[in-house]
């Protein structure tokens, strides 16, 4: 399992060739539970984080390097916490 920091440090080819292959992981995994030889149900929820996590990464790079207005590198919208606080003002 790698850390967000060493994740940062790989270019985005290496984060989509990283994602597919746990991608085929949990297709793997989730063939052995459903055929009960799988040891540990936990494998299948930390792949699927660790998957979570480089296209997170990935994601937060994509964004950082397209132009700023540029369309698909908008950012999600506001948090509803977010507006409410700008309601009050």
């Amino acid at each position: 399992m790698a850390t967000v920091k060493e994740l940062r440090e790989l270019e985005p080819k290496e984060l989509r060739a990283r994602a597919a292959e746990l991608k085929q992981t949990l297709f793997d995994l989730g063939t052995k539970h459903s055929t009960g030889v799988l040891d540990s149900t936990a494998d299948l929820e930390k792949t699927k984080r660790e998957i979570a996590r480089i296209l997170t990464v990935a994601r937060e790079k994509e964004i950082a390097a397209a132009p700023r207005g540029a369309p698909g590198a908008e950012v999600a919208s506001p948090r509803r916490s977010d507006l409410a606080g700008k309601a009050k003002e």
